[in-house]
This record gives structure tokens, C-alpha cells and sequence, in this order.
């Protein structure tokens, strides 16, 4: 890195020396960097050709090698200081230099080396490549409180990895590092942010810090640190912290490697430091593999009049300049005549070539974003200047400041703004700090051992999560620990893993996982279901017993059926009401039996179709009512039988009890108690509409909410208990010596429908959906056809079929 001074002119005479050329040997030069040098001075030109700036002040430089050494960089500040041939600290003597501020260095240690000396004198120091200058545990204010860069502060760059990682959805990625304080404190906060984020580290890897040029051979030639990563992981995405000399030491790393297809397909991701900066034996090396990089730079325009000025250059024009001649033998590869000592030349420089010829990693035609930082420097401190002077001559003080001191320059807190010559605006936070964003730099590589710098985003440090607006569209390799897991699926840790590793297991019926990589699976919403491949979710259809389904409609045909039927017994017996067999049995009862049996039948239409509020409240309530009403007559009828029998004794006192009367009573009371019951229900919790999300998998159903489940289970209790003391009376009856004795017939009628209604609950209690609706009406038709059929069939055979038993005479006959 160099070190540079601004002095007035009429103070100083003007002298110009080499920018930063770090050196292997006498010989080796980074050539590259001397772009850095030749945008200070054409912005010293700029300047100082601007009548707007500085009036009737010439700005001039001394510009220093620091050789990336220790010891170089104090001497050559001390030398920047003094100015004597025997450095004396704090002497100064006859020197007539004005130094107002200090611009550099290239690598955060230079730049601190440099800043221990100069901030005792309240020298400003402009660094413009200097990340991470002091570490974490330091405040630079305090410590160093007249250091200011013009770059951003790091926490943009860590903000700007992990968004450009997101957006590529690479979450095992490799972390290549200097195996210094600066690289352990890159890894920890990237590694914090990273981990915040769900990405995984692959592998960290540690370069060797150098603090000198020379001994970039020594601790990397052969050293092979970086081979076994290629071939054992499989991060296709590596993060480098990038800085001058680490990237030449990288480079190194990866010539080593044979197997240089094994390397290629990867995306490197730098650091803003990074450059493809060569020295003279990098000329054969392959640069294939940091095709389709992507960097972090400095937010640069190109300075207008920039490629006029290095055109303009030769090797002869610039005195002063003492290392012009090294960049260009090492750069066009010649010797100039008077440097040949003896031997052959491998080729003579003539001054004519021409800096557009050098490929890439020697020379670059445009402005890099380093450059453009020194640039961009130049002209804080000429318009800090400007400020200076215009502020003391508003207020008188110009002839108070014929010598104005460094501290004067730069403010403590400067909160300074500028417009430079390209237009940029150029501020300084209250940390020194450029407010200012990054460039997202992709790096197009070619077979020439060329490339191009393709500007493909922006951040800015008030719109972080956007800055990846612009990156374009292409087909980016996958980085993962392993495949992900598709939709379906959730991710399963895998013990002793990074987190990022992890295996797929499918979700359990009934949820899903609806994106790619989900941690756990999620139900779907109650009004819809789990599609087939648990990836998503479909609307569940309503599921009620439509009039228009087969199984409806079935159930329609039969209860008509059994109603026509039910009816014609009914007009049957009406019409044969004379008759012995109709007599014989309380007609009442026998009409009351069939009207309750005919409205049965017609009350399980109501079981059918979409279920309303009036439906509800009459389903089960008028089929528990009427049913009470046939059950109550055929125990009359049961009644009436044996107490008949026992009339017929001599001397009972029964016979007043048998009559129309007590039947009607019998009914009469065990009917209302059923309507009570249901009154009750109605009152205190009545059925209603309602919504079942959960029974089927697929479907919403409707029913109708009992509202009381024990109301409802009461209801049944009650018909249960009737048909259970019916059942007993019959069956104590059947064998009682009478013609037209219906106690076998209501027993073995009983007996089908208590079967039928034993059998009921379970069957209920185990369906579904409409199927539990198909099983009520088939009960109620299934108990009312038992007792239609079992009741009435013998006496509608002898009444029709058998006229001439219907007498009598045959009936005592038949009996005997």
C-alpha cells in the first residue's frame, strides 16, 4: 500500500513518486495496482484544474511503497512526516512541506500501521481499501479518531452474503478465511448471520496470513491446504474473504491442484478486496475457474475522460515517477535497452505499447472500484479544504490561517457530503464511514486469460432485502447438503449433522407439507383435505343424503311402498270392519296401529335431503312420537288380549276393565309421555343444522345436531322400554286358548323389532356421515314393516284370500 501527501504547491515543490507496488523481488511488481496511483493523479489534476476548488492552491503528493512490510510501512511514514534522510521523530527542519492528510493503505494492516503514528500528529488518514482496519474489541473513534474511509462499513457486505445466499437458495456453502484476527473475526459474525438465516458451513478453511509479499511462496507453494475440500465436499458455493495478498495466495492453492476440472462448476463469492490482480509468472495460469464469480465492490462510475488519460500514457512522460518503468517491463513483458545488463533480451521495450493490449489481470482500461475510492478521496479532502478556507474568509479569518494545521481539514464527527466530478454524491457518516452501498460484480471469464466485470446489482445500506432486484436470470448450480425435500415431506435432523443435513420423511395422514424443505407438516383448514400426495389441500364436498342418489331414492320407493301398503290394510279393515277378524280385536286400536304405522313410514322422508332448521326439529321428535303412539297400541292390543282371557273366569272382577276405554287410556298416556319427553327437548336444547369438519377426510357433513344427546338417547330409551314390556305381555299371552288370540303375532312382531333396534346403535354409533341418516330410515322402515307384516299379513290372508274362516263358526272350529 502507499501513502500519500496533499501539500500546497507554493509551499512545496510539486514531486511524484510510484502508488503501492507490492514486490516478491526486485522484480516482481503487482502491476495491477498501479491504476490506483494514476486515478490520484489525475483527480489531483481534476482539482487543481477547477476554478471552483481551491483558488489560488495547487495540491500536490509524495507517494510511498510500504512493499507490504511492517517495517517499510513505518519508515516510509516517518520519511512522509520529516521528510529528513535520518529520521528524527518530532524534528523538523528546514522542510517545507504542508501536509494536510494521508491517503491509504491497500490492506487493513498497513492502514493500522500507519495509524499509530498518524494520529499522534491529528493526521487525517482517507483510507480506501481498508476493511476490517482494527477488529471488533476496538472502537476506531476512540482510539483512532482522525481515520475516515471511503468505503462502506463491513456490516453491509455480511447483510448483502446472506441475501445473495438466500436468493440462490444455497445453504451449504464453504468458508474460505485468512488464519489471522481479521479472518477469526469475519467467520463468527458471518457464521452468527448465516446460521440465523438457516445456511449451513460445509467446511471453514484457513489461508495463511501473510505480512510480507515475499513470503507469499514460502507458506503457500506446495502447501495444498485447499486440494482435499474439492474432492470431499460437496458445496458447490464458496465464500472467500478476500485481500490483496490472500488472493494471489489463493490462486497459488489452486494451480497446485491437477485436478483443475475438479474445481470448475463452483461459485466463488468474494469479499469487495477481491480483484484478479497478477504479477509476471501468473501469465500461463488458467483463470477458468472463477468463471461466473460473484463479488462485492465499492459503488463506482466511470470517471469521464479516465481511458484518454492512460492512453495519453508512456513511460517517458511522467518525471518523478520511479516506477513506471518496473509496471511496464512486467506488464508488456520487455526490458527497456538501458536496463539490459549483458545476455540476451527477451524482447526490448520500446515505450510505444499500448495499455489497451494487457489482458485483465495485469492492467484494466476502466476504473476499478479500488481506484475509485482513491479517486473519489482526492476530492474529500480537496472539497474539505475548500470548506475550510471559504468558512474563514466568510468570517475575516483567511489571513489567520497562512498555515492551516491537518486537524483543521477533516472534522472530528463530519457528516460530510460532496458531489465528486462523476456526479456521485460521496458521504461520510458520523463514523468516518462512506454511506454508501455495494455493486454486485459477476466476472465473466475467457480463454484468452481475460475477463469482464458485468455490473449485476446494487445494495444500499436502506434497502438491504432488496438489492438483488436487478441480478439477472440464469442457471445457477444447486449447494445444498443433500437434495430437498419436496412437498409431501418434512425434514428430519440427522444426528451429529449441521442442521442443513437432514432426511425426508413423508407427513402422516392427514397434513401436508405444501412448500419445498418445511421443518414440520401442517394441517389443512377444516373446510378442506389432504390431496393424494399430501402436497396440498382440496375443498371437501358436502355430504348429506341427496333426494337424487341412487340409495335415496331407494329408500323413497320403499317408504311409498310400505305406505300404499299400509294404507290398503287400512281401507281393508275399514271396509271388512263387520267382520269377525276385525271385530275381534278392538278396531280403534287396530286403526290407531295402522295410522301410526302409515305415518312412520311417511316421517323417514324427512331424514332425506339437505338438512333445514324445521326438518331438524321434526326428524327425530315426530318419529319418536309416532312410534310411541304404535308401540303404546300393539301393548294395548296385548293388554286387552290377556285381560279378556282373564275376564272370562267365573267370578272375575276384570271384566269392567276391558273396553274400548282402557285401551284408549293405555295409548292415550304412554303417548304423552313420549310428547313430553320431546317437549322438553324442544324447549331446552332443540336439534339443529349443523357442520361436521372432522369424520370424513373429504367431506363437511351436515346433520342435524341432536342438540341434547341424552334428550335423544332418552327418547329411544322410552320406545326401547315400551317395546321391552310389550314384548314380555306377548310373550306370557301367546299360548292363551282363544280363536282370535294376536298374542303370538305381537310377540314374534316385537321380537323383529326390538332386533331391529338392539342392532340400531351399534351400527349407528360405527357410521358415518349420511350412511348413519340410511341407517335410521332403514331401521324405522325395516321395525314398522315388522310389525305391518307380522301383525296383519295372517288376518289380510283370511280376509281376502280365506273369507269363508272369517266367521264364527270356523274360527271355534279351527280353535277346538
Amino acid at each position: 500500500c502507499s501513502v500519500q501527501c496533499f501539500t500546497y504547491l507554493f509551499y512545496t515543490p510539486l514531486s511524484s513518486s510510484m502508488l503501492l507496488i507490492g514486490r516478491y523481488s526486485h522484480y516482481s511488481v503487482v502491476t495491477k495496482n498501479y491504476q490506483h496511483v494514476l486515478a490520484l493523479v489525475l483527480a489531483v489534476k481534476e482539482v487543481n484544474e477547477n476554478p471552483r476548488l481551491l483558488l489560488n492552491i495547487t495540491l500536490g503528493f509524495h507517494i510511498y511503497d510500504s512493499y507490504f512490510n511492517e517495517k517499510m510501512t513505518y519508515q516510509s511514514t516517518l520519511n512522509l512526516l520529516f521528510g529528513l534522510k535520518t529520521i528524527a521523530p518530532n524534528y523538523k527542519c528546514d522542510t517545507q512541506k504542508n501536509l494536510i492528510a494521508v491517503i491509504g493503505g491497500l490492506d487493513s494492516e498497513t492502514s493500522h500501521y500507519m495509524a499509530s503514528i498518524l494520529h499522534i500528529y491529528k493526521i487525517p488518514q482517507v483510507g480506501y481499501i481498508a476493511y476490517y482496519v482494527f477488529g471488533p474489541m476496538l472502537s476506531t473513534k476512540i482510539q483512532f479518531p482522525f481515520i475516515y474511509r471511503t468505503v462502506p462499513s463491513e456490516e453491509y457486505q455480511y447483510s448483502g452474503i446472506v441475501q445473495l445466499l438466500l436468493h440462490f437458495l444455497w445453504t451449504w456453502v464453504g468458508i474460505i478465511t485468512l488464519d489471522d484476527d481479521k479472518g477469526e473475526n469475519f467467520i463468527q459474525i458471518l457464521m452468527a448471520m448465516l446460521s440465523q438465516n438457516g445456511i449451513c458451513s460445509a467446511f471453514t478453511a484457513r489461508m495463511p496470513s501473510l505480512t510480507s509479499f515475499s513470503q507469499l511462496y514460502d507458506k503457500y507453494f506446495n502447501t495444498g491446504i485447499l486440494l482435499h475440500l474439492f474432492s470431499h465436499s460437496k458445496s458447490k458455493v464458496l465464500v472467500v474473504f478476500a485481500e490483496t495478498l490472500s488472493t494471489l495466495g489463493l490462486k497459488l492453492l489452486l494451480i497446485q491442484n491437477e485436478n483443475m476440472e475438479g474445481t470448475l462448476g463452483r461459485v466463488w463469492i468474494m469479499t469487495a478486496q477481491w480483484d484478479f490482480p497478477a504479477v509476471q509468472f501468473h501469465r500461463n495460469w488458467d483463470i477458468r475457474i472463477f468463471q461466473g464469480t460473484l463479488s462485492f465492490a465499492v459503488h463506482s462510475n466511470e470517471v469521464a475522460g479516465f481511458q484518454n488519460f492512460l492512453l495519453a500514457l508512456k513511460p517517458n512522460l511522467l518525471n518523478g515517477d520511479n516506477f513506471i518503468k518496473d509496471f511496464w517491463e512486467q506488464s508488456f513483458d520487455c526490458l527497456f535497452s538501458d536496463a539490459h545488463e549483458g545476455g540476451e533480451s527477451p524482447g526490448t521495450c520500446t515505450g510505444k505499447e499500448t495499455l489497451q493490449s494487457l489482458s485483465g489481470p495485469f492492467f484494466e482500461m476502466s476504473m476499478t472500484p479500488q481506484s475509485y475510492s482513491v479517486y473519489s478521496a482526492v476530492y474529500i479532502v480537496a472539497h474539505a479544504l475548500h470548506a475550510m478556507f471559504s468558512s474563514a474568509i466568510k468570517l475575516r479569518l483567511a489571513a489567520a490561517l497562512p498555515n492551516p494545521q491537518p486537524w483543521q481539514v477533516l472534522p472530528y464527527n463530519p457528516n460530510f457530503t460532496i458531489i465528486n466530478s462523476v456526479g456521485d454524491q460521496v458521504s461520510l457518516d458520523e463514523n468516518g464511514e462512506l454511506e454508501s452501498g455495494f455493486d454486485i460484480i459477476n466476472w465473466v471469464t475467457f480463454p484468452n486469460k481475460s475477463f469482464s466485470r458485468v455490473k449485476v446489482g446494487r445494495m444500499d445500506p436502506w434497502d438491504v432485502q432488496d438489492f438483488l432486484a436487478s441480478i439477472y436470470a440464469q442457471m445457477t448450480p444447486s449447494s445444498v447438503c443433500n437434495d430437498e425435500c419436496h412437498p409431501g415431506s418434512v425434514r428430519k435432523k440427522k444426528e451429529g449433522k449441521p442442521f442443513c443435513c437432514y432426511d425426508c420423511d413423508p407427513c402422516p395422514e392427514g397434513k401436508i407439507s405444501n412448500q419445498k424443505d418445511m421443518d414440520s407438516c401442517i394441517e389443512c383448514p377444516d373446510d378442506k383435505y389432504p390431496d393424494s400426495n399430501q402436497e396440498g389441500c382440496l375443498p371437501k364436498l358436502l355430504n348429506f343424503l341427496h333426494y337424487d342418489e341412487r340409495l335415496s331414492i331407494g329408500l323413497v320407493l320403499m317408504a311409498f311402498s310400505f305406505s300404499l301398503v299400509t294404507a290398503w290394510v287400512l281401507g281393508t279393515f275399514i271396509k271388512y270392519r263387520s267382520t269377525p277378524i276385525v271385530k275381534a280385536n278392538n278396531r280403534g286400536l287396530t286403526y290407531t296401529l295402522l295410522l301410526s304405522l302409515l305415518l312412520g313410514f311417511l316421517c323417514s322422508l324427512l331424514f332425506i335431503g339437505r338438512p333445514q332448521p324445521v326438518s331438524c326439529l321434526l326428524r327425530q321428535t315426530a318419529f319418536g312420537t309416532i312410534f310411541s303412539v304404535a308401540i303404546s297400541s300393539v301393548l294395548a292390543k296385548t293388554l286387552m288380549v290377556v285381560l279378556a282371557f282373564v275376564a272370562t273366569k267365573p267370578g272375575s272382577r276384570i271384566r269392567s276393565w276391558v273396553g274400548k276405554r282402557v285401551a284408549a287410556l293405555i295409548v292415550l298416556s304412554c303417548s304423552l309421555i313420549q310428547a313430553a319427553i320431546c317437549t322438553a327437548w324442544l324447549w331446552t336444547a332443540p336439534p339443529f343444522p349443523d357442520l361436521d369438519m372432522h369424520s370424513l377426510a373429504q367431506e363437511v357433513v351436515l346433520y342435524c345436531n341432536e342438540g341434547s344427546v341424552l334428550m335423544f338417547y332418552g327418547v329411544l330409551g322410552y320406545m326401547a322400554f315400551l317395546s321391552l314390556v310389550s314384548f314380555v305381555v306377548a310373550f306370557f299371552a301367546r299360548k292363551l286358548p282363544d280363536a282370535f288370540n294376536e298374542a303370538k303375532f305381537i310377540t314374534f312382531s316385537m321380537l323383529m323389532f326390538c332386533s331391529v333396534w338392539v342392532s340400531f346403535v351399534p351400527t349407528y354409533l360405527s357410521t358415518k356421515g349420511k350412511y348413519m341418516v340410511v341407517v335410521e330410515i332403514f331401521s324405522i322402515l325395516s321395525s314398522n314393516a315388522g310389525l305391518l307384516g307380522c301383525i296383519f299379513f295372517p288376518k289380510c290372508y283370511i280376509i281376502v284370500l280365506r273369507p269363508e274362516l272369517n266367521n264364527k263358526e270356523q274360527l271355534r272350529r279351527r280353535n277346538m
